[in-house]
């Protein structure tokens, strides 16, 4: 845009131009000017300026004089005092430059005072208008293209050295930005790298950091709590449980207070599994096959499947695949999901786990769970109002947690009838 500008300039101010071109022509010639030995100017000495040819050039284009302080002309060029308007030239050598018409051309004239030997000289040179644009048509456009050329290359050089700055200085900048966005509550012990960070920046990461320890102390104390409080209620239950075992008489208060105890310690155990998946560092991940971990699973739950009258079916497309997880913690993952197909089918009904590549689906054909709750099945002590278990609600919040720390996604969609959960191994 600025070369436009400056171009549109150059071109609608060409007359202008060429005359202040011609002042500061005339002000670079009179120090090439030449003296006899009287102090008087005789001429130019071609050999101090090779652009002296141009003044003593074209005789009709180009003139050039020299006057004394009294207007006298002193030397002149070839072609001829006649050249030159007469008039007050006591006027012109005044002025700096002036505009004269010769043999029907517009001429351009420019003065400029010299001094000699403490005498006062006055230079003038002309130039016809036709000159003036001759040169300019063959200047001009040479300046333009330069001009542009220049600014092209100087931009292009200077947007690349501004990208390889910009992106080098930042870089850092990114990078910590990247590690801030990658801590999840899984994995409140990084802390981001303040190396690289600037020297402005490394205050705002220092302070990121230390806000990080706060809230993974606060994070800490809230687990070994919950581990804790898990671990000191097993123990009075199962004496609890031993005790009304141990009556003989009030056998039907028996039944209630072990069924009120058995549902406790279900809570109780899964609050443990919960405060153990939660945390990554529990986990220790190898190469388990999950047809495997499937029959296994099947083979674990089997009285209670058959209690239920439901039939468990494994379907594998292929038979070598391998998935990165803890063996444990994937046992266990399958194991609720199962838990909860066979306790919401209904008698004689199947079951089936399907496992193919990287997908691995349960399925019931169970009532369901309407479309606004499915985003709530993973939500902690969350239970629907037709359930017929007494689970606590944190079965399926388990199964979240266990997968998320694996990286995998789990998500339950109707299967019409009924419900199916989705495992996808993403690696």
């Amino acid at each position: 845009m600025v070369l436009l500008v400056v171009a549109a300039v150059v071109v609608t101010q060409t007359n202008l131009l060429a005359r202040m071109d011609l002042v500061n022509a005339v002000e670079a010639l009179k120090d090439n000017v030449v003296f006899d030995r009287d102090g008087r100017p005789i001429g130019f000495d071609s050999r101090l300026d090779d652009r002296a040819w141009l003044y003593e050039g074209p005789q009709r284009e180009t003139a050039y004089r020299i006057l004394d302080d009294a207007g006298n002309v002193a030397a002149f060029s070839s072609a001829g005092e006649a050249f030159w308007p007469p008039g007050d030239d006591l006027l012109r050598m005044t002025s700096r430059h002036f505009t004269f018409e010769h043999e029907g051309n517009i001429f351009y004239g420019a003065t400029q005072p010299l001094q000699h030997e403490g005498r006062q000289w006055f230079l003038q040179f002309a130039a016809s208008a036709r000159f003036m644009s001759i040169l300019d048509k063959v200047a001009l456009p040479r300046m333009i293209v330069g001009i542009t050329v220049f600014g092209i290359v100087l931009f292009m050089a200077f947007g690349l050295c501004a990208f390889i700055t910009l992106r080098y200085t930042l870089k850092p900048l990114r990078d910590v930005s990247e590690s801030a966005a990658a801590i999840s509550p899984r994995s409140l012990n990084s802390r981001l790298k303040t190396e690289a960070v600037p020297a402005e920046i490394a205050p705002l990461v220092d302070s990121f950091n230390r806000a990080l320890e706060r809230l993974e102390r606060g994070y800490r104390v809230q687990q070994e709590f919950l581990g804790n409080a898990a671990h000191e209620l097993k123990t009075p239950l199962a004496l609890i449980r031993a005790q009304i075992e141990l009556r003989e008489d009030g056998k039907n208060d028996s039944d209630s207070l072990l069924s009120d105890v058995e549902y406790m310690t279900r809570q109780v155990q899964q609050l443990l599994l919960l405060a153990e998946a939660s945390e990554a560092h529990n986990y220790h991940f190898t190469t388990v096959r999950p047809q495997e971990i499937a029959h296994e699973v099947a083979s674990y739950l089997q009285r209670m499947s058959e209690a239920a009258d439901v039939h468990v079916t494994i379907l594998a497309g292929e038979d070598n695949v391998a998935w990165q997880a803890d063996r444990a913690a994937f046992f266990t993952l399958l194991k609720n999901l199962l838990e909860n197909a066979i306790q919401h089918s209904p008698a004689k009904a199947t079951v089936c786990v399907e496992i193919n590549g990287d997908t691995l689906s349960v399925r019931d054909t169970g009532l369901g769970v309407e479309l606004e709750h499915l985003p709530l099945l993973f939500e902690r002590f969350w239970r629907a109002a037709h359930r017929r278990d007494h689970g606590a609600g944190l079965g399926l919040a388990i199964c979240q947690e266990i997968a998320m720390t694996h990286g995998w996604q789990l998500t339950a969609e109707p299967a019409e009838p009924g419900l199916r959960f989705r495992l996808l191994n993403r690696p």
